[in-house]
């Protein structure tokens, strides 16, 4: 569709397309176009399209007796459009190859497709046959039963692979043309998933694929065809022999590395690397187990390492040497760890390398990337998976080594450069960097305990030169090393200095890192700098508001874990010191925030209140069930302000999703020490909910529905009946208000109510089952299975497979109610049958919108849950559950199924109800509601009576 077209009008045209291509009348009209010489290409391609959905889901549309005419003219298009254009002839092979597997009494298959091509379309059959595997292994979208498929893939495939490798051994030595033609090998790859690799290497075929290497047009197949060998020769025990064919000849291929790095042609470096690293994965078990014998394999995967200069193909490496690594570090292969020891050091030397920024070349420092925005990101990325590779040589060398090379390269630095170094320039930067880079990037494998190479570089980090990206660096490396810290205190100041002093630098992104690292600092070290919490806060007090709001949260992070370890009696007023000025910020900007025409000042009023939840995240003091909690007193200061705030902002997102945040936390925090506040905090989220129908409250009701459920630890039976009793008052307050607005018009509160209903279901099931409002709920959920968005259904349909859950003997029951035996206690008979009640009464129009939904409109995600209802549904009432299914097909529009087929499907069902295999029901009308909506698009004019009735409550 052209591009300056309307989107109305596109819209129409797919439409009018979609329905066409699935009218039995596009048979003819297909066949029209392809042969048509006046036809453009691209409507040809449509038309081929076309005809390949017809023949996969809609072969039933033609009598049996059509097939043989069906084939032949696509036969004869074949031999038409031997020249091309290629996507054409592709998608008619894919006809081809669709019908043939489906056309049950077309037994020579290959015979006459190889007789009526051969000589005149020799590129077609190996494209034929190329596809044939491929439409074969996806052969769960083609209307066979199982039995057929499986007697068909046999007949297609096992029984001819033989053949096939005859024919294209034949036809590779046919010409010279023949052996270098691209097609050849990816018709070898498709049928290695049949031939034997054993038989292609033991074949002439196997030097032919190996010398197309030399071939620039059937390089590419050629690497294809070589991987795909490797990939089946994983087996190591199983294929020795073949290993043993292979292994030289993968090996002759080390010099084309030099001769193809110097070429420049990426493509085929990438091509040549990509061999080299799937030899070492499919072998990677014989590299450990013979060291000796396969290090030329290893030096030259490091080789192909080492020498791209473009950093293109060295990440098709990394999977080699994390698997490597797996080995390596078993005991059982130890002396292989030592005799790859010295690669691996190698390794360290050559990633580090290329850890270096590009120097630019004109010596501008601002773009080092030319203004490649992407080519930067992609940099940035790939840096990160260098890492992990350093991180694999740490566990292969130790990390000492690993460190110590980084160290030296630092020291080297330093020596080199250190004093030509000024605050304007900084010669050869990028090689300070790298090494800064590879350190911050093991942080994570160093032991607090490691005593050799941090007391020397640390000490060096924290002098570097002025440089925004040396800054940087160091400062992020500092923050990895903060557990080492913790247990080296007299190296603590100088660090945390150099972070401090960082907040003060002209770069962005340095102070960011400052307040990252000073995050870590705060958590790792919240011992050693207990008592500068005073003193830190005129620190945290002045820089805050300079900060953007991560940097923020992570810098209050730091000073909140700090103010954790305090003295119990000091808890309180250090709480106090560091949120009583975040909360008069927060006023302030909520007074100017009542008037103010931009988002600005609630933008920040939402940040303010995110602060304090991190406060409240991390400042978890031990108090006794007897004492006072002095977290919780100061949460008792704070509650009423959050209540006013919640109050006077109910029409703003995201103000109200901070403020219902920061009191799930404190429920999650301080769990039954929150008991005093519950009164107030349950009251101002029933209000809340009902004032701004908001779903972030029922999400903050879910945290006080799991903490005090019954049997949880501490909470006696009279609270948890209080906490059901809001939770009920919660329930009632969405009915009115789904029975007020359109399920499409509150997904996000469905999604909150129905993840809340998740937890009420598991943590009191027999109080919410028994209840009157259950019915209602129930009848919401079927409402809310109108929807089209993915998360509200996912939650929706995952409440239905709880609730129907006890209607059987297996509920999906909660830890509380699992005695020490672990095993679950029985399903009351009195929940059973008040599910069943339930299920009796709402269970046609609940099979209605769940197969309505599979068949029309819902995600693709949410098909498996969807069918998983529908097994709860026969699990509960087989027989009256066949009932509705039977009446729900028999509602469908009128000529969208087949002639028989919906008998075909119940006798089926019926059957398998019978058999009391209710697990092939579920796949039954799992395989039809797949099958029915790749025919059919929902109708424009409705569904009929299938379309869903407006939820109303009344209560």
């Amino acid at each position: 569709m052209q591009a300056n077209v309307e989107r109305s009008q596109k819209s129409q045209a797919h439409e009018y397309l979609e329905n066409f291509q699935k009218s039995p009348e596009a048979w003819n009209k297909t066949h029209s176009i392809l042969s048509s010489p006046k036809t453009i290409a691209e409507a040809k391609l449509f038309a081929a399209t076309t005809l390949k959905g017809k023949i996969i889901y809609d072969l039933d549309q033609l009598p049996r007796e059509s097939l043989p005419s069906l084939r032949d003219s696509i036969l004869a298009l074949l031999v038409s459009f031997r020249e091309g254009p290629r996507p054409l002839r592709t998608q008619l092979c894919v006809c081809l190859a669709n019908l043939a597997i489906q056309m049950l009494e077309w037994k020579d298959v290959l015979g006459q497709v190889g007789s009526t091509l051969w000589s005149s379309a020799g590129d077609c059959i190996l494209e034929f046959l190329k596809v044939l595997p491929e439409e074969v292994t996806e052969g769960r979208k083609i209307h066979l039963s199982e039995e057929d498929l499986s007697a068909r893939t046999k007949e297609l495939l096992e029984d001819n692979a033989t053949r096939v490798l005859g024919l294209l051994n034949q036809y590779s030595r046919s010409s010279a043309a023949a052996a270098s033609n691209p097609r050849l090998f990816e018709c070898i790859s498709s049928w290695l998933r049949e031939i034997p690799a054993a038989d292609v290497v033991n074949s002439s075929i196997f030097d032919i694929i190996v010398n197309a290497l030399s071939n620039d047009a059937a390089f590419d197949a050629a690497v294809d065809c070589i991987c795909t060998l490797l990939r089946d020769t994983r087996e190591v025990d199983e294929y020795m022999e073949v290993i043993q064919i292979m292994y030289p000849r993968i090996l002759s291929l080390r010099q084309k590395i030099a001769e193809l790095a110097g070429s420049g042609d990426l493509d085929a470096y990438k091509g040549i690397t990509r061999i080299f690293a799937e030899a070492g994965e499919a072998w990677v078990v014989m590299i450990a187990r013979l060291p000796a014998d396969f290090r030329g394999l290893v030096e030259s995967i490091l080789e192909c390492c080492g020498r791209d200069q473009d950093r293109d193909a060295i990440a098709l490496t990394f999977l080699f040497w994390y698997e490597l690594k797996q080995f390596l570090t078993l005991e059982k292969y130890k002396q292989a760890r030592i005799q790859y020891a010295d690669v691996f050091g190698k390794l360290v030397d050559v990633m580090i390398k290329h850890l270096e920024y590009p120097t630019p070349v004109d010596d501008d420092e601002a773009d080092l990337f030319d203004g490649d925005r992407e080519q930067e990101e992609k940099f940035r990325e790939f840096r990160h998976q260098m890492g992990d590779v350093l991180k694999d040589c740490c566990e292969v060398i130790t990390v000492t080594e690993c460190l110590g090379k980084a160290f030296d390269l630092i020291q080297r630095w330093v020596s080199t450069y250190g004093s030509q170094a000024t605050s304007t320039s900084v010669p050869h930067w990028q090689e300070l960097e790298a090494p800064l880079f590879s350190m911050r990037a093991m942080g994570g494998m160093v032991s607090p305990e490691e005593s050799v190479v941090l007391r020397q570089v640390i000490p060096l980090i924290v002098q570097i030169p002025d440089h925004e990206k040396l800054r940087f660096q160091a400062i992020m490396a500092l923050g990895r090393y903060t557990d080492w810290t913790a247990q080296h205190p007299e190296f603590l100041q100088p660090q945390l200095q150099f972070v401090i002093a960082g907040f003060s630098h002209s770069s962005k992104e340095v102070v960011r890192a400052a307040a990252l690292a000073f995050k870590f600092f705060g958590t790792d070290c919240r011992k050693l700098l207990e008592g500068s919490v005073t003193e830190l806060h005129a620190f945290y007090e002045s820089v805050l508001d300079n900060l953007p709001l991560d940097s923020q949260e992570e810098i209050t992070e730091g000073v909140a874990c700090i103010i954790s370890v305090q003295a119990l009696d000091k808890v309180y007023d250090t709480f106090k010191l560091y949120c009583d000025p975040i909360i008069k910020r927060m006023m302030g900007c909520a007074n100017e925030a009542r008037t103010a025409q931009d988002d600005g000042p609630r933008g920040a009023v939402a940040g303010y209140i995110q602060l304090l939840t991190v406060f409240v995240q991390n400042i978890q003091p031990y108090v006794s069930p007897q004492e006072e909690n002095p977290a919780v007193k100061y949460c008792q200061e704070i509650l009423p302000v959050l209540s006013t705030i919640a109050e006077n902002f109910t029409s703003s997102t995201p103000i109200l999703e901070r403020v219902c945040r920061c009191w799930r936390y404190m429920v999650l925090s301080y769990r039954t020490a929150i008991l005093p506040l519950l009164p107030t905090l349950a009251q101002q989220l029933a209000s809340g909910f009902e004032n701004s129908r908001q779903g972030c409250f029922l999400w903050a009701t879910d945290s006080v529905l799991r903490e005090f459920a019954i049997g949880a630890d501490y909470v006696d039976p009279s609270t948890s009946q209080a906490i059901y009793n809001f939770f009920e008052q919660q329930a009632l307050a969405f009915l009115r208000i789904m029975n007020d607005l359109p399920a499409e018009d509150l997904p996000d509160v469905i999604e909150d109510f129905f993840r809340l209903l998740i937890d009420a279901v598991i943590y009191h099931h027999q109080q919410l089952l028994l209840s009157p409002v259950c019915q209602h709920i129930l009848s919401a959920s079927i409402s809310a299975l109108t929807l089209q968005q993915e998360p509200p259904l996912i939650a929706t349909l995952h409440f239905l497979r709880d609730l129907l859950s006890y209607g059987t003997d297996h509920p999906n029951s909660s830890n509380f109610d699992r005695p020490e035996s672990g095993q679950a206690p029985p399903n009351p008979p009195e929940v059973q049958q008040a599910v069943k009640q339930m299920v009796v009464s709402q269970g046609e129009p609940l099979v209605q919108r769940v197969m309505t939904g599979m068949m029309f409109s819902f995600p693709r995600d949410c098909i498996q849950d969807a069918s998983g209802v529908l097994l709860s549904l026969f699990e509960i009432i087989p027989q009256q559950s066949a009932v509705w299914v039977k009446g729900t097909i028999g509602m469908l529009p009128s000529g969208s199924i087949r002639a028989g087929e919906a008998d075909r499907l119940m006798n089926s069902v019926g059957m398998r109800v019978g058999a009391g295999d209710l697990r092939k029901v579920r796949v039954l009308l799992q395989d039809f509601t797949t099958s029915y909506r790749r025919r059919n698009v929902a109708p424009r004019e409705g569904l009929g009576r299938l379309e869903a009735t407006r939820f109303r409550f009344s209560g």
